[in-house]
């Protein structure tokens, strides 16, 4: 099942898509039981207390850095206020000459979690997502942290929806556009660490709360994206997320 977070007659809500038509997961006075897609707004699609993001988790993007493969998941986080929705705009901040595309699996999570060993994992994700983990990758570099570099406004785009039904270590792929250009294409199937691990070693680090969006990584090709560009991110079986670029003015 796909959902997708809408507001529709002044309220805003989760609902489950289909074809053209979105129907609300919870009874609503005045809301009809299946409205028209056009006739809503498509909301950013997660509400998280935190976004927990894995480095370096696709074998050919650290083979591409020249970085040796981490024992253990590599781990930052990016603030809930830089999450957008698919349709709205990246603003690139003036602080950095040189930000970077990084198209991602997101997963999102239905349960508190803590401490999940590897097979309780599963009954605890409520989804996957496009993501784009954007990054002033001068920042990074300078910085050495991660923080400045990937915690701007906009720089977490999320979406368009939450698919349900995923099973993300069959390799599904993920593709990145720029312009309409291929910049990035790559199989969820060449993660050093697959899902179901990542939330049982974050769990055992901190709680995972409902709604909350762990990044797993990116395959090769990042590069550069400019005023103006258009960006997408594709990934079999979820759908496109699609947004522009422009300065912050």
């Amino acid at each position: 099942m796909r959902v997708v977070r809408v507001s529709y007659a002044e309220q805003t809500f989760y609902a489950a898509l289909y074809a053209e038509q979105v129907c609300p997961l919870e009874e609503r006075i005045e809301i009809p039981r299946s409205i028209p897609l056009q006739e809503v707004v498509l909301e950013r699609p997660v509400q998280p207390t935190k976004v927990v993001c894995v480095g370096l988790n696709y074998h050919a993007h650290a083979q591409e850095l020249g970085k040796e493969i981490p024992e253990e998941p590599l781990l930052f986080l990016k603030p809930p206020s830089s999450v957008i929705g698919s349709g709205e705009t990246i603003r690139l901040p003036p602080q950095s000459e040189n930000v970077h595309y990084e198209g991602e699996l997101a997963m999102v999570m239905g349960k508190t979690c803590r401490n999940a060993e590897v097979e309780e994992v599963p009954e605890h994700i409520f989804g996957y997502s496009c993501a784009n983990d954007v990054t002033a990758r001068d920042l990074q570099q300078k910085d050495v942290q991660y923080t400045r570099a990937k915690g701007f406004d906009t720089f977490c785009p999320v979406g368009p929806c939450i698919e349900t039904d995923l099973n993300p270590e069959q390799g599904r792929e993920l593709r990145t556009l720029q312009n309409g250009e291929l910049r990035q294409r790559g199989s969820t199937s060449d993660m050093v660490f697959p899902p179901d691990r990542l939330v049982s070693f974050i769990s055992g680090i901190m709680t995972l709360n409902p709604g909350d969006v762990i990044l797993t990584g990116t395959p090769p090709g990042v590069g550069r994206i400019n005023p103006g560009d258009d960006l997408s991110i594709e990934i079999e079986g979820i759908g496109e997320l699609q947004n522009s670029v422009q300065d912050q003015g």
